[in-house]
């Protein structure tokens, strides 16, 4: 690797055992890629799951049943975090409720997000959000899409030293407020910056992957499937030969695998209500991971379509 600095490497997006300032892919009890985090060296699950509207559904009976078995899904493949926010309507009170249904509280890394003006407001919000999802303490509090982030960064950090929350975050997504969110990892203590990444949009690769490499901050990723371009993208075209290298057997595999190689990218969150998609997604936090030169293939071919 020459004289390559570690931020250079995290461009580049190499990974592996060779590769200069990238973690250690330890594998998780049922083989499940595990990242560390920064601040303290835990690790957790690299494929997470999102609940953006497929967790919304009110009472519906039907759905919450669906949606059960969804979350049993993805305790069995071995999940760990689950993404939530006020933002999606009742999807943290379908987490709590269904989390107490399945039994899982136990293997839950929470995470939701604070969305408000002011601090009362803020404190209110996220007292709510903890009751919904039922949680004493929330693993992971974030501020979304950097609402008012001056005012519940300060409660968060109070927080975080009188134990409510063990984590604090931003996030943004669509790849909106790229240079104010750079400018708050570059001077802000911060645990988690949460923003899109695909191989369709990697416009992160360009400031806030090797950022956070540089400052020690963990990275969810969200819109992995840039909503559902990519899979538009590479409708009715067959999985090309190099997939079975990488032991992928679908499309959602091969896009969540090029997210989790990265060494900047602590954990995808990829959201879906039907089981089949998420022992689909789990997949690909099992086995080979891409190396640089299967990354820049993946790369080429997608640009190609």
């Amino acid at each position: 690797m020459g004289n390559l600095s570690r931020r250079e490497v995290i461009r580049i997006g190499c990974v592996g055992a060779g590769c200069l300032g990238a973690p250690a892919l330890a594998r998780a009890e049922g083989g499940q890629l595990r990242k560390v985090i920064p601040s303290t060296g835990e690790s957790i699950v690299a494929m997470g799951m999102g609940t953006w509207q497929t967790f919304d559904v009110g009472g519906d009976a039907a759905a919450r049943a669906e949606l059960s078995e969804v979350l049993q899904a993805f305790f069995d493949a071995g999940g760990q975090l689950i993404d939530s926010s006020p933002m999606y309507g009742s999807s943290e009170e379908v987490v709590g409720d269904l989390l107490e249904r399945t039994g899982n509280r136990d293997r839950l890394f929470a995470a939701t997000k604070v969305w408000t003006d002011g601090k009362e407001n803020g404190i209110r919000q996220m007292q709510d959000s903890m009751r919904k999802m039922r949680v004493a303490v929330m693993d992971l509090m974030q501020v979304h899409n950097l609402r008012d982030w001056h005012t519940h960064l300060a409660t968060l950090r109070d927080w975080k030293a009188e134990g409510k929350v063990r984590y604090i975050g931003i996030t943004t997504s669509h790849g909106r407020d790229h240079d104010e969110f750079a400018r708050i990892m570059e001077t802000e203590t911060l645990d988690f910056a949460q923003f899109t990444y695909n191989v369709q949009s990697r416009e992160a690769e360009k400031r806030l992957l090797p950022l956070a490499a540089d400052r020690g901050i963990a990275t969810l990723v969200n819109r992995p499937f840039e909503g559902s371009n990519l899979f538009r993208r590479v409708a009715g075209r067959p999985l090309p030969a190099w997939a079975s290298e990488i032991q992928c057997t679908s499309w959602a595999q091969v896009f969540l695998k090029y997210i989790i190689s990265h060494p900047a990218v602590t954990c995808v969150i990829p959201a879906t209500s039907r089981v089949k998609h998420m022992r689909d997604n789990m997949q690909a936090g099992l086995e080979t991971m891409p190396d640089a030169a299967m990354r820049r293939r993946i790369e080429r071919d997608i640009a190609a379509l």
